[in-house]
C-alpha cells in the first residue's frame, strides 16, 4: 500500500510539471535509458579481511576498532586503473559506479570535509585512489557514476553508530546533526566539483526522512554543478529511476527507468571464500531479462585491496563484452518488449517499434508468436543479416519461425523481426479453432504438442475427462487409429500432468509455459528444446522437495540465487536439465512444493537491512 501510494503521489507531481520540463528530464535520461549495461565496483577497507562493507561492525560481527584496522592493509600496491576501465569498456558496458564512501565512513579520495578518514591520509595506499579511475573512465565517452552513502557510521557527528548504538538524539543535539548535514554535502560538492559525475547512486536514505537528510536542499546543490545530473531513488524519492536491488523482478517496475544493481556471487565486495558465482551464461541472460523488461543491468565487481580484480569475475565481464559486441542492435536503444501473451519469451522492441528482438535461449525448431496484427516484412539473426528465416503469419496474427538453420549462440540468440511500420500487436484469443481429435491427428508433430501444452497452461486442458489414466493408459479414450504415434507417445510419457494439470502461473515467473496440479503443490515447467543453461524460476516463495523429469522418473538438483535471508523477496531457482534427458520435443518438469504455490509480485526496492 505504501508503494501504491508513493507511486500515485509521483505520478500526480510528473503530471503538474509544464512541458518543457518534462521534455528536459526525458532528454537527460537518454542516454542512461539507451546504455542497458553499467558495471558497479564495490572497493574499500573491507576488501583487506574479505567480510562485509560496512555491516560487518554495524552488526557487531567484528568491532568497530578490528574492522578500521584494514586501513593498514588497504595496499592498492597493484591497482591499475586503466585496466580496469579498459575491462569495463569489453564488457559493453556504457557507465560505471564507484564507490566514493561506503557506510564505514572510508573517502577513496583526499576528502577536506571535517573528520573525513580517506585513503591519502589514514590508508597504507597513502593515495588518492578515486581520481586515477574517474580520469581514465572520462577519457573513453563511458558516462562516470560515484556511489554515496548518506549515513557514515563512523563519523562522530553521525547519530546511527551500530545497530544497537547510538551516539545521540537528532532532537537532542541538532547542532550536531547540522555538523553531519554539513559534512556530507561538502563531500557531495567536492565529487561534484572535482569529478563532474553523470550520475550520483545515493544509499542508506532509509535510516533518516527527507527533512532531515535535507534531501531537496541536497539535490538542488548537485544541480548547481550539473542541472542535468542524474541520481537514484534512494534520496527519498528525489530520483530519476528505481533501483531494484539483486532480486530480478518478476514484473517490470513501473518507472520510466530503472536498473537492477546485481552481484555476480552472494557479496558486493571481495570475499575470498564466497564462491557462489552465477555462471556467465546466467548474467547473459539476467541481461536479456532486464532488457526485456525495459531496464538496465548494473553487474557488481569487488577488487580486492591490492586493485586486482578476482578472475570470475573478469570470465564474466568478458563473456558479457563477447555477447553484447555480437548482439548490440538488440540490446542498446531498445525499450520494453511485448506482453507474455503475445510472447512467451524475453523480447525488446526499437524506438520506432519497426523492429521486434526476440532472445532465444534454447535451441529448437520453431519460434511461436500470436496477435502479431502488423506484417512481417523479413526475419533474421541479428548477427546474420543475409539470412533471411522462414515463417509463416496468418490472419489471426499468428506467427511460426523456423529456426532450424540459425547458427545458436551458447548463451542467447537474437532473432530481428521487421516491420514497415510502428508494431502492432492485438490481445491473443485463448481459443482453438480445432478439436482434441484434430489436434492428435496433427502430422505436424511439434505443432500438435505444443497447441496441448499451449491450451493447459492457459487452463483449457484438452486431455481433461476424456479416458487418459494418470499413467498414461488409454483404454478409455476414443481413438480414430488416425492419431500421430509421436503425439500418442508424448501424451502417455507426460500423462501424468495432462491427467492433473490445470492452469499454470501467472506471468513474469516463467519464460515459458507451465501448469499447476489441482492440489497446487506441483508445479509443471515445459522445456522447449534445448535450453543454453539452467531455467530459472522467479518469486516462488515455496521451498521445493524435490525435481523430476516427467515420465521417466529422473531426479534433478536446483541451486537458489539471491536469496538474501533477511529479505521476503524470493531468491531464483536453477534447475540443471540433462541434455541427455531431454525430450525429443518438449520436456515436462514436476517441482513438489512443500505446501500449495505461493509467488511473489511486487515490486523489489533497496535492501535496508543485513543482519
Amino acid at each position: 500500500m505504501k508503494f501504491k501510494i508513493i507511486l500515485a503521489t509521483f505520478l500526480f507531481l510528473q503530471s503538474l510539471l509544464p512541458a518543457q520540463a518534462k521534455d528536459e528530464s526525458q532528454s537527460k535520461m537518454n542516454w542512461f535509458g539507451d546504455a542497458k549495461l553499467g558495471v558497479f565496483i564495490h572497493w574499500g577497507i573491507y576488501s583487506v579481511n574479505g567480510i562485509a562493507e560496512s555491516w560487518a561492525f554495524f552488526n557487531n560481527y567484528i568491532s568497530h576498532e578490528n574492522y578500521m584496522k584494514q586501513l593498514s592493509g588497504f595496499s592498492a600496491k597493484n591497482y591499475q586503473p586503466q585496466n580496469w576501465v579498459e575491462l569495463i569498456q569489453k564488457s559493453g558496458a556504457k557507465y560505471a559506479v564507484i564507490t566514493t564512501r561506503h557506510h564505514d565512513g572510508v573517502s577513496l579520495w583526499d576528502s577536506k570535509a571535517d573528520r573525513a578518514i580517506t585513503t591519502v591520509k589514514d590508508a597504507a595506499a597513502q593515495k588518492d585512489v578515486l581520481s586515477p579511475f574517474v580520469s581514465a573512465i572520462k577519457k573513453t565517452g563511458l558516462k562516470t557514476g560515484l556511489y554515496y552513502s548518506l549515513p557514515d557510521w563512523s563519523h562522530p557527528y553521525y547519530d546511527i553508530e551500530t545497530r544497537i548504538k547510538k551516539r545521540y538524539d537528532l532532537k537532542s543535539e541538532p547542532k550536531r546533526w547540522s555538523n553531519f548535514i554539513r559534512y556530507y554535502q561538502t563531500q557531495l560538492s567536492e565529487l561534484s566539483k572535482k569529478y563532474q559525475p553523470d550520475l550520483i547512486w545515493f544509499d542508506g536514505d532509509w535510516e533518516h526522512n527527507a527533512h532531515d537528510w535535507k534531501s531537496q536542499e541536497t539535490l538542488s546543490l548537485l544541480q548547481e554543478y550539473n542541472p542535468n545530473i542524474i541520481i537514484n531513488s534512494r534520496l527519498n524519492h528525489l530520483g530519476d529511476y528505481a533501483t531494484p536491488e539483486q532480486g530480478i523482478p518478476v514484473l517490470a517496475p513501473p518507472s520510466a527507468y530503472w536498473e537492477l544493481c546485481y552481484t555476480m556471487n552472494d557479496s558486493w565486495g571481495y570475499q575470498p571464500y564466497d564462491v557462489h558465482y552465477k555462471s556467465p551464461n546466467m548474467i547473459v541472460r539476467t541481461l536479456t531479462d532486464v532488457v526485456s523488461m525495459g531496464g538496465n543491468l548494473l553487474i557488481d565487481i569487488g577488487p580486492k585491496e591490492d586493485g586486482s580484480i578476482p578472475e570470475p569475475q573478469v570470465a564474466i565481464l568478458e563473456n558479457l563484452g563477447r555477447w553484447t559486441k555480437k548482439y548490440s542492435q538488440g540490446i542498446y536503444g531498445t525499450q520494453r518488449g511485448i506482453p507474455a501473451e503475445n510472447y512467451w519469451g524475453k523480447s525488446a522492441l526499437s524506438k520506432d517499434k519497426k523492429q521486434l528482438f526476440l532472445f532465444l535461449e534454447e535451441k529448437k525448431s520453431n519460434v511461436r508468436l500470436r496477435g502479431i496484427a502488423s506484417k512481417i516484412q523479413s526475419v533474421n539473426a541479428v548477427d546474420d543479416a543475409s539470412q533471411h528465416l522462414p515463417f509463416t503469419q496468418d490472419k489471426e496474427g499468428r506467427v511460426v519461425i523456423d529456426v532450424t538453420k540459425v547458427k545458436m549462440d551458447p548463451d542467447a540468440t537474437v532473432l530481428v523481426l521487421n516491420f514497415d511500420e510502428a508494431l502492432k500487436v492485438q490481445t491473443a484469443s485463448k481459443n482453438i479453432n480445432t478439436t482434441l481429435a484434430e489436434v492428435l491427428q496433427n502430422k505436424n508433430t511439434e505443432s500438435g504438442i505444443y497447441t496441448i501444452v499451449q491450451q493447459l497452461h492457459l487452463g483449457n486442458n484438452l486431455l481433461e475427462n476424456t479416458g487418459l489414466s494418470q499413467d498414461g493408459e488409454v483404454p478409455k479414450m476414443q481413438l480414430s487409429g488416425k492419431e500421430n504415434p509421436e503425439i500418442m507417445d508424448w501424451v502417455r510419457k507426460n500423462a501424468e500432468v495432462l491427467y492433473d494439470g490445470g492452469k499454470g502461473m501467472p506471468n513474469g515467473h516463467y519464460y515459458g509455459k507451465s501448469a499447476l496440479s489441482k492440489d497446487k503443490q506441483t508445479l509443471y515447467l515445459f522445456v522447449e528444446g534445448q535450453p543454453t543453461g539452467p531455467i530459472a524460476l522467479k518469486g516462488l516463495k515455496n521451498s521445493i522437495s524435490r525435481i523430476r523429469i516427467v515420465g521417466e522418473g529422473t531426479m534433478l538438483t536446483h541451486d537458489i540465487y539471491n536469496k538474501l535471508y533477511w529479505s521476503p523477496i524470493p531468491g531464483i531457482v536453477y534447475v540443471d536439465v540433462p541434455k541427455d534427458r531431454l525430450d525429443a520435443h518438449i520436456t515436462v518438469l514436476a517441482i513438489l512444493l512443500d505446501k500449495p504455490i505461493e509467488l511473489y509480485r511486487e515490486q523489489n526496492g533497496a535492501i535496508e537491512s543485513n543482519l
